[in-house]
């Protein structure tokens, strides 16, 4: 090999090293694969919120939460964003990890599950189109009234034991509701399916 690049003309000679440049390129960048996936998937991250991880909440007292949050979009989506406080009776706050800083991926199932498994107590939904780097601020703000037996339209739950303020995206489908008030009814994604990293955070219910 050595003789055969002595006995190249000046061009070949460079020529040559390019290529061996590129394909050494190419080695290392193979070897440092692809990017996390808390960079890869579309994610919700809160900036702030008026409560704290953990804080009580009295049940049926009318409280207002609001939310700063921002979505950072990986690829093309349109549908809706909500911020809602679910309530849950068979899901505790110890069998789940929800706090901006928990594993992502991990929180996120536990927020599929939580979604399964609970009822709304109180949400704000506004609907969202982004694109792969876009970065969209959210501001949702509403009203939630914690119950330990009951959710917001009333339906038995049984007694609460696990309270979840919770940030998601969703397909919905706007309907009217009696005396002309608009709602949405919203479908979470899935967040392995859509490749979406939701974000929420652990409260308390006291009767």
């Amino acid at each position: 090999m050595r003789d055969l690049f002595r006995h190249l003309d000046r061009n070949a000679r460079a020529r040559c090293a390019t290529v061996l440049v590129v394909a050494l390129g190419l080695g290392v960048a193979g070897c440092l694969g692809e990017p996390e996936i808390e960079d890869r998937w579309t994610r919700l991250d809160i900036g702030h919120v008026n409560l704290s991880s953990g804080q009580s909440l009295q049940a049926g007292v009318a409280e207002s939460i609001s939310v700063s949050a921002s979505i950072t979009y990986r690829r093309l989506l349109t549908g809706f964003a909500v911020a809602e406080l679910r309530a849950s009776s068979t899901i505790s706050p110890g069998s789940v990890s929800l706090h901006p800083d928990a594993p992502r991926v991990a929180m996120a199932q536990d927020i599929d599950r939580i979604l399964a498994g609970s009822v709304s107590v109180g949400r704000a939904v506004r609907a969202v189109t982004g694109w792969d780097h876009l970065i969209q601020p959210l501001q949702l703000t509403f009203n939630a009234t914690p119950s330990a037996t009951v959710d917001s339209a009333g339906v038995t739950v049984g007694s609460t034991t696990g309270l979840f303020l919770v940030c998601y995206l969703g397909s919905g489908v706007e309907i009217e509701l009696p005396g002309g008030r608009d709602s949405v009814i919203v479908t979470p994604f899935n967040s392995t399916a859509y490749e979406i990293l939701p974000v929420g955070m652990e409260l308390q219910v006291v009767p």
